[in-house]
Parts: structure tokens; sequence; C-alpha cells
């Protein structure tokens, strides 16, 4: 059985398991993703190819605010966050999970029926099983530290192991220098040493959730870098890719006239449009070159 039909069992059953753990059928998730027009997982949630998500290893967060807002996407940052590897960006598929505070006629027939069908009472762990590789553990704990300890060493490294990505918590994590040797992403509100609390039950799996100002919907292409994350609607994706290719040509230009041609010009000349004539047309033919530059290497890969 593949790892990704894998994963859309576990989520059957841990949607029949209890009504009270919610998830998005495939059909609600493909009508709030439906301007997405590529592939997908079974269960609905967009797949990002590899190919792109590896372009967006070279990109900064302002190159993604470049065209977020203007496409009605305000609320898709967050950051404050203590980061394992701030020199390592975090890219992948969000996989979401939803912790609220235990209220206990929710949480009771929610962990009687996940045992009736022999399923772990122990809700991160739920969770955790379902994840594939690719998937970027994206966890609402409402930003609890003491007790809202979503993993330790061993969790994040079977994390590690199975998503070769890493998680954004929105809440806190144990045995940090257990955890600091793994090789991967990591976004946290804080450490605490102790467990994940029984005062936390988990509420739903692959499900819109809110990380700090930030909503996320599963398959949103998660983008850490040493500033904060990003959550990037799919659709939108391959927009930012094609405009950072000439706001990384716009940039070279100008710090290249900055750095050797500071003599002839000040910053009001170059950034963020050069008012002369001629310097326009100079920088406009550089853009064509190498936009045409970069397309033909593109071509031949």
């Amino acid at each position: 059985m593949s790892r990704k039909i894998a994963g859309v069992l576990l989520l059957a059953a841990c949607a029949s398991a209890s009504a009270q753990v919610a998830t998005l059928t495939r059909e609600q998730l493909m009508k709030y993703t439906e301007s997405w027009k590529g592939e997908r997982f079974p269960d609905g949630r967009p797949t990002v190819d590899e190919k792109s998500m590896k372009k967006m290893d070279g990109l900064s967060a302002e190159e993604i605010w470049a065209v977020l807002p203007g496409e009605g996407y305000k609320n898709q940052y967050e950051g404050d966050f203590r980061i394992l590897h701030p020199e390592k960006k975090l890219i992948g598929r969000a996989f979401t999970v939803q912790f609220m505070p235990t209220r206990p006629d929710i949480k009771g027939p929610n962990e009687a029926d996940a045992k009736a069908k022999g399923l772990r009472d122990n809700g991160n762990q739920r969770a955790l099983d379902m994840l594939q590789e690719g998937d970027v553990l994206v966890a609402d704990i409402f930003g609890k530290i003491e007790g809202g300890t979503l993993v330790g060493d061993n969790l994040a490294t079977y994390i590690n192991a199975v998503t070769h990505r890493g998680m954004v918590v929105d809440g806190a994590i144990r045995d940090l220098d257990g955890i600091f040797p793994l090789d991967m992403g990591a976004y946290f509100r804080g450490v605490h040493p102790t467990p994940i609390s029984q005062e936390v039950m988990i509420t739903g799996i692959n499900v819109p959730i809110r990380i700090g100002q930030a909503t996320v919907l599963p398959g949103d292409v998660v983008f850490g870098d040493r500033e904060g994350v990003y959550f990037v609607p799919p659709h939108l994706v391959q927009k930012i890719l094609t405009n950072s290719e000439t706001l990384h040509i716009h940039d070279d230009w100008t710090q290249d006239k900055f750095l050797h041609e500071t003599s002839k010009y000040k910053s009001s000349d170059i950034y963020t449009t050069p008012r002369d004539p001629a310097l326009k047309k100079e920088y406009q033919e550089y853009l064509k070159k190498k936009l045409d530059e970069l397309h033909a290497k593109e071509g031949k890969q």
C-alpha cells in the first residue's frame, strides 16, 4: 500500500472514529481550493510539484509578499517564532492539526470512539501517523507553552524521517537539545520540559486553522525563512515564481549600480524605477537579456 493511500485511509479512520474530530471531505477541500487546477492527493489536498517547491528555496518572504496582498490574501504571514535552524528554509505542503483546551463532554466521547476503533488516545500521534513525505505539520495549540508541547525529540525524529520537511507549532516543543541536531525546519513559540497535557485535545485534522494572524488551509505551501512563515495558496505559487524572476534581476541590476556607480547616481535615480529615460532603457534591455537567458537555461533542463 502506498503512503498516500495509507494516509487517506488513516484520515478516514480518524474522521469516523469520532464525530468530534473534524476534517474536510475531499469535496469540501476541493471546493475551498477550486482555483488550484493541478494534481491532488486522494484526500483532496492540492499537490504542488517538487520542482516548484525547490524553486521557492531561492525566494525571500518579501518576494511572496509582493504578490499575495494584491491577490486579496492579506492574512498569510506569521512571525515571532523561535526557529530551530534559521539558516534553513522550510518548504512543503501544509498538513493541519487543530487543538483546543480540553472540554470533558467533547473529549470523553472522542476518546471512547477512538478506543473502539483501535486508535491511540494520544491525539498528537494520531495526526503524526498520517504524515507523508513533503508534508509540513502545522499545529494550532493556541500558543500554549506548558503542557502545549506537541513533540519531543523522539516524535520530532519521526516527523523528520517521514516528511523530510518539518513543523510549524503555535505552541511548544520539548527536548530541544535532542531536536537541535535534526536536519529539519521547525518553528515554535516556546520550549517547556512538560509533555503534552491532558488539558489539550485534538479537534481537527486537515481543516482550516489559525496560526497567529494567518489562516492556513491543508495543502498550502509552507514557506519559512529566518523572518517567519508564509502559508501560500497553491494556485498562486507559479505567479510568485514568475514575478520573482523579474524581482531578482531588478535587485541585481540596482545593487550593481549602487556598488559600482555611486559617483554617478543617487539612490533615488535608481530605486525603485530609474527616472532618466536612458537609464530606464538600459534597465529594460538588461531585464530582457537576463530573462531570455534564464528561460533558455530552463528550456535545456
